[in-house]
This record gives C-alpha cells, structure tokens and sequence, in this order.
C-alpha cells in the first residue's frame, strides 16, 4: 500500500520512520515548507512537495500530522478527486467527522506519545487509538498500524478527547513543572542533571502503584512551614508561586480524600 505525509514535524517524522522501516511504501512528503518536506522524504525514500494542490493522487492512503488549525483548510484541496483513497488524521483533540463531505473513507490515527525529530521513538510500544467511518477503511488501518505498532485500541471521538486531556497533564504539564525546576537549578549553579533519577523513580513507581499512592512530599501532609518557607524562595516568580500553591493544596485535598476512603 502507498502512503501519501501529510506533515513533515515531529509526529510525521516519527510515523514515516516507522512506516519505512516496516516495508510500506511512502511515496510523498507534504509540508508548507519545502526544506522540511525533503529533509524527511530523503530519509524514507519518499519525494517531497510544497503545493497541497500537487500532492499526488497515486498514494491509497493519506496520513495528516499537521496542526489542529490547519487540518480543516487543507482537507478540502488534500481529499478532492481522491473519492476512492482513505484519509486518517493524527489529532488527538479533532472530530473524525472533519472528512465527512470530502472523503468516503477516513478516521483517526492517534498515536498517544511525545515526539520529537531528534529522538525517534520504537513504534511498537506506543499505543495508537483509531477510529473509522466504515468496516473497510477499520480494516485498511488496523493492517498499517499492525505493522508499526503491538497496542491498537479502538476510541471514540469523544473518549478521544478526555485521553488527550488526560496526556496533557501526564506530559506537557509534567515536563512543564521540569522547566521550573530546572530553571530553579540553573538560577543556583545546580546542573539538572541531578533531578534525573528522581524523575526516572517517580515515572517508574506509577508502573506498579497507582499515583494517589506513590505522592509523597511536604503537600501531602500540608507541612506549612516547608510550604510557607518554599512558598518564600518563590517571590521572584508569582506565576510559579501560584502553581506550588494550587498544586500544594490540590495534593493535600487529594490525599484527604484518599484516607476518608480507607
């Protein structure tokens, strides 16, 4: 089967590696810049384009990884005279309907992960969540994601939605509360560094305890003198000063509500 990119960032990256290295065929790299496009289709073996109105009709299937604003103006020109392709987007927080009026066959391919150029991921671990308008176009999806990855579920549009909103506080703002420490750090002449084997710990635990369980730290027991003395060393940055109050006390609420269930 040949597969048309429509992305060339770091979900596109990560899934046309993958894609190559499985034996499929991807013969087209789209992006608004053309640098990008070539800087991926040379990796897989793929010709690069600049032009949605010159992505080829010769693909089967149509993966697009690009940003939520820029999947509803680029759908019309991608799925016009291609009635008999399919067409999948990679959205976490996007309707599967957003084909519905310019394709017969579409859905969703959500890998739930982090990705970045610089590090390709092994596909196979990644749980990948799909949706599709129809039986056939399922079983056209389920056969390239079986290729890439071991963990296939099927979502819904609307349960989609909360898995995103649940992967937003389990990484963007997880990694988020990493830049406050390492700014923190780095203001004090302490290399990162030295946070990584607790952040490997902490990620680890969860694989065997559930988090409400694994918390620990002055929140949990709302040790005022260590909030209030931290809360102090903070003055300097009341953006971040919020975010230790409100996470303090939402851990604390948290556990209260954990020892009235025992």
């Amino acid at each position: 089967m040949k597969i048309s990119l429509i992305g060339s960032g770091n979900l596109a990256t990560n899934i046309g590696v993958a894609l190559f290295n499985s034996g499929n065929k991807v013969v087209q790299v789209y992006s608004q810049t053309l640098s990008h496009a070539t800087s991926l289709a040379d990796k897989i073996g793929a010709s690069a384009v600049d032009d949605i109105h010159n992505v080829s009709d010769d693909a089967d299937l149509y993966i697009v990884a690009l940003k939520d604003d820029a999947l509803e103006k680029i759908i019309p020109s991608l799925c016009k005279n291609k009635s008999d392709k399919f067409f999948f987007h990679t959205a976490g927080s996007m309707p599967m309907d957003i084909f519905k009026g310019h394709a017969e066959h579409y859905g969703v391919f959500y890998p739930m992960q982090t990705f970045s150029k610089q590090r390709i991921i092994d596909f196979k671990v990644i749980p990948c969540f799909i949706e599709t308008s129809d039986e056939l176009t399922k079983s056209v999806l389920e056969n390239v994601c079986s290729d890439i990855s071991n963990h296939i579920y099927e979502l819904s549009t609307e349960k989609r939605k909360y898995l995103h909103l649940a992967a937003v506080f389990a990484c963007n703002f997880a990694n988020y509360c990493y830049e406050i420490s390492s700014e923190i750090l780095n203001d004090n002449g302490i290399p990162f560094d030295v946070m990584l084997p607790l952040i490997d710990e902490t990620a680890k635990k969860v694989h065997n305890v559930k988090p409400k369980d694994a918390q620990t730290g002055p929140a949990i027991r709302y040790d005022e003198n260590v909030i209030s003395r931290q809360m102090q060393l903070l003055d300097g940055a009341p953006f971040n000063q919020k975010i230790y109050e409100l996470m303090s006390k939402a851990i604390h609420s948290t556990a209260i509500n954990k020892n009235s269930d025992l």
